[in-house]
């Protein structure tokens, strides 16, 4: 049986899996099953996949029947350019407003808890709906997008909405990068086949070195079937991280810890990996 592996429709994963297209071989040998990342939080936990990039928060919630994989996440130390808090006044005229929270990510919704809590100091209430942005704004002051409702938002920017990048917010707050997703695998499937891990986890990391190495060649293919130019393409691709070293490590501990003051998840001081070679 070939491993199930996660696959987030997202163009902020496009580099970690655009050198799989490439490696035709690989594709062959795995079961590449797309989603959002709340429908891949869901299957992972369970066990309609057995690999899968999943929410930050969700490796919180689920993080003893999960390890990490070393090497892979999605962050960024700063700007991310695709999670958005776009609002029709001011985020410091947003205290006791109502906020519309996306349906597709639990990372990004608790991330704008955190910040609207915990740097602003402001009580909100939110309600979540399907990310259409005029929907959104008709029964809320204030949306959050993310991935490429996000961008695609950003980019047009329709007048008169201000755009709050969640990883400034972030940044400005803490001091630390911020991990969106991270690759997690079952550990029960960890144990009973080591061996197909560690193909998943060099197919990821042979990819994510391709892309570097060839970022021109994959803004020139996405901008083929987007409206977005290559410069804004780059410059997007340019603000992503896709490692997990110990600033990677001391960002995600720090979002875990703002979650636990606010009582969503218990503390976690571990992260636990698979070990790989």
């Amino acid at each position: 049986m070939r491993p199930r592996v996660g696959h987030i429709q997202f163009l902020n994963c496009l580099p970690l899996y655009y050198g799989l297209v490439k490696n035709q071989q690989i594709l062959l040998d795995i079961e590449l099953i797309k989603g959002t990342p709340t429908e891949l939080n869901r299957k992972l936990l369970a066990r309609e996949l057995d690999i899968s990039p999943i929410s930050s928060i969700e490796y919180a919630q689920n993080h003893h029947d999960l390890l990490l994989l070393p090497d892979l996440t999605v962050s960024a130390d700063g700007p991310v350019n695709s999670i958005y808090l776009v609002s029709q006044v001011p985020i410091t005229e947003l205290d006791g407003k109502r906020i519309a929270l996306t349906n597709t990510s639990a990372t990004s919704v608790n991330l704008l808890k955190i910040i609207i809590q915990q740097k602003y100091n402001f009580r909100c209430e939110y309600f979540v709906c399907p990310p259409d942005l005029p929907s959104m704004l008709l029964e809320g002051e204030a949306a959050l997008l993310i991935g490429d409702h996000a961008l695609r938002a950003f980019y047009q920017k329709p007048p008169g909405l201000y755009f709050y990048d969640l990883g400034v917010e972030w940044k400005e707050f803490t001091g630390h990068k911020m991990v969106y997703a991270v690759w997690a695998v079952r550990k029960e499937f960890a144990q009973e086949k080591p061996h197909l891990v560690q193909r998943v986890y060099e197919a990821f990391i042979s990819s994510m070195q391709y892309s570097i190495k060839h970022l021109e060649e994959i803004v020139k293919d996405a901008a083929r079937w987007e409206i977005y130019t290559p410069e804004f393409l780059t410059h997007y691709f340019r603000g992503l991280e896709f490692s997990f070293d110990e600033e990677h490590k001391k960002g995600l501990l720090s979002y875990y810890e703002c979650l636990a003051k606010q009582g969503i998840i218990k503390p976690i001081h571990q992260l636990n990996f698979i070990e790989v070679k």
